[in-house]
């Protein structure tokens, strides 16, 4: 859904017209009485005036719903309708807003709001899907607590699933409520409306208990319609893996009494992270030995954790506005990848990964950036907020984290995701915010240092090229690197600041041998992989104490998301390729004297 002129033609929304909401939204009470025809949605709201806004009329957004009903503390309420917008004018500073509306899922062919497929209510809320169920302040900075009763035919719709903790459930009492019954969900967490989600029908889950690292117990379950159960070991499994991943690595528990899945083979996107009960289509949940392959099982694990971190990376923190698309998505991409590393039986499993990963950047988003299409990754306007969804957000942010990662250190970055949950939990913030953290956490650190030039990162589209040349001085018995910076022009940005490039090196001998690196006015040399940081257009590292002229390995484990031009030789390749302590640099090397040989 977007905004369009009085002719008709759609208008940008522009990052920099951001403005607070003039209202805020405390509680959210709902109530769905389900039927697929007809929905009848009782919506009770806790609102206040912003303070920090002037006074206006209260606007809530809608989108093909039949509306009945409008009180204000338990009283009728005058309105009107702009668009598709329910407008509310002299409205006091606290008030309870109630709405009545209904719906009808059957009808719903755009699959966001709530909608049937085969039988079953889901809904999909991510961006902008809640204004189809419900009046509401539908935006991702509007975050309140959420109570949801459910109302259904107890043998059409057995399973009554939403977010948060199943507080009540049983069959309704009265006259016209023969067969119906209800559950009711409290999320205990603040969210905003696109993490909301429902989901009734006729299901069957596997389900299995665990104890977190901190003792509290939690049910894992995983929910898919009956005959596919037998296929959902892995996912149930990967979901193990997450919880037990994101506690050890970042500290960051399970929060909720339960956690959910469901599997759907009507949904438009791979998988959602609705607080507490994630939604799925049904290929990155359902896998047998008979029928999957490795990969099949690999995506399950990847997708399943995505989902499940975002708990956290989204969640609990969540984007001021969608230009902040990729605070959530780029970091949490960036987690499964690292998830999936870390469940790597050795060293050489996690470079494949690795280098799995830079290959669908390379195949995908370096195009995309390359192309008409290039957009920074926040961008600056958009007209259509699903056109976002991109790669750009989602792998090249990832690669954003990455950097911030490799210049603070492994150890460093989680002291700076802990500080940003802690200081923003319960909030919607920015990609500023982020690494604004992550530079907190680590005074003096290369991006504490260069913070404000790193974040070009976040507003300049296009992939930057690195140009390295090597000059070895045998009298001098030293080795100089002469690197250069340039990125091409994209769609609104002819010319280009210089990067932060955190380049990851080493030097090989002919022999094979890993060389020591000390530059040029230090005393003492460094062993391994030494990170170097590029941040003007032109300069120059020497290194000394070389015996013989080195091999470069340069970008040891593609530390940024660059194109790499440097001269090698194939005697040059082939030493790396023999001899590089680095597996991904190793692998590049194949690649090149491959290239080279089908071209010759």
């Amino acid at each position: 859904m977007h905004l369009r002129d009085a002719q008709g033609q759609p208008i940008a929304t522009r990052r920099e017209d951001y403005a607070a909401p003039a209202y805020w939204i405390d509680t959210v009470d709902l109530c769905l009485d389900l039927d697929p025809a007809k929905t009848r949605v009782l919506n009770r709201m806790r609102m206040r005036r912003n303070p920090d806004m002037s006074p206006q009329a209260l606007r809530l957004d809608g989108d093909e719903l039949n509306l009945a009903r409008v009180l204000v503390d338990g009283q009728g309420a005058s309105f009107r309708m702009e668009a598709e917008q329910l407008v509310i004018d002299n409205l006091p500073d606290a008030f309870e807003l109630e709405i009545f509306t209904t719906c009808q899922p059957a009808k719903n062919t755009k699959l966001m709001g709530l909608y049937v497929s085969e039988g079953t209510f889901f809904t999909q809320c991510e961006s902008q899907g809640f204004r189809r169920i419900t009046y509401f302040i539908d935006r991702p900075d509007v975050m309140a607590s959420y109570t949801v009763t459910l109302r259904a035919n107890k043998a059409a719709y057995p399973v009554l699933l939403s977010n948060g903790n199943l507080v009540e459930q049983g069959d309704l009492q009265g006259p016209g409520n023969e067969g119906r019954h209800f559950a009711r969900w409290v999320d205990p967490h603040k969210k905003p409306s696109y993490l909301f989600a429902l989901v009734a029908g006729q299901l069957v889950a596997r389900e299995q208990r665990i104890t977190a690292r901190n003792g509290s117990q939690h049910l894992l379950q995983v929910y898919v319609r009956p005959g596919d159960l037998d296929k959902t070991e892995h996912a149930m499994t990967s979901l193990i893996h997450s919880v037990a991943w994101d506690e050890a690595r970042f500290g960051l528990p399970l929060d909720l009494e339960r956690f959910m899945i469901v599997a759907t083979s009507d949904f438009n996107m791979g998988a959602m992270e609705n607080k507490g009960l994630n939604i799925f289509n049904t290929k990155y949940v359902l896998a047998s030995q008979a029928t999957a392959t490795d990969t099949d099982f690999g995506n399950i694990e990847r997708v399943v954790g995505h989902e499940y971190f975002h708990n956290w990376s989204g969640n609990r923190v969540t984007c001021r506005d969608w230009f902040q698309l990729s605070l959530k998505e780029g970091l949490t991409v960036f987690r499964d990848q690292e998830f999936s590393q870390d469940l790597c039986a050795d060293a050489s499993a996690r470079a494949v990964k690795r280098i799995e990963d830079v290959r669908v950047l390379r195949t995908a988003q370096f195009p995309e950036d390359a192309g008409p299409m290039a957009h920074p990754v926040r961008p600056d306007s958009y007209i259509e907020i699903t056109n976002f969804y991109t790669v750009t957000i989602y792998e090249k942010g990832a690669e954003l984290v990455r950097m911030m990662q490799t210049l603070v250190g492994r150890e460093g970055f989680a002291h700076g995701l802990t500080l940003y949950f802690e200081r923003h939990d319960g909030q919607a913030v920015t990609c500023d915010d982020f690494a604004q953290a992550i530079a907190d956490a680590n005074p003096g650190s290369e991006l504490a240092l260069r913070l404000a030039q790193f974040k070009r990162w976040y507003s300049q589209a296009g992939t930057p090229r690195v140009s390295a040349r090597g000059r070895y001085d045998a009298a001098a018995r030293s080795y100089t690197l002469d690197f250069t910076q340039s990125c091409p022009p994209t769609p609104g940005q002819p010319v280009k600041a210089p990067f932060v490039i955190p380049v990851n090196i080493g030097l090989v001998a002919p022999d094979g041998r890993e060389l020591p690196l000390q530059l040029d006015g230090e005393s003492q040399a460094q062993h391994g992989t030494r990170l170097l940081v590029l941040a003007q257009e032109s300069e120059s590292v020497t290194f000394v104490e070389v015996d013989s002229e080195p091999v470069p390995s340069i970008l040891r484990g593609f530390s940024a998301p660059v194109i790499l031009d440097f001269d090698y030789g194939d005697t040059q390749l082939l030493t790396l390729l023999a001899h590089d302590t680095d597996p991904f640099n190793r692998w590049e090397a194949a690649q090149r004297l491959a290239l080279r040989s089908a071209i010759n």
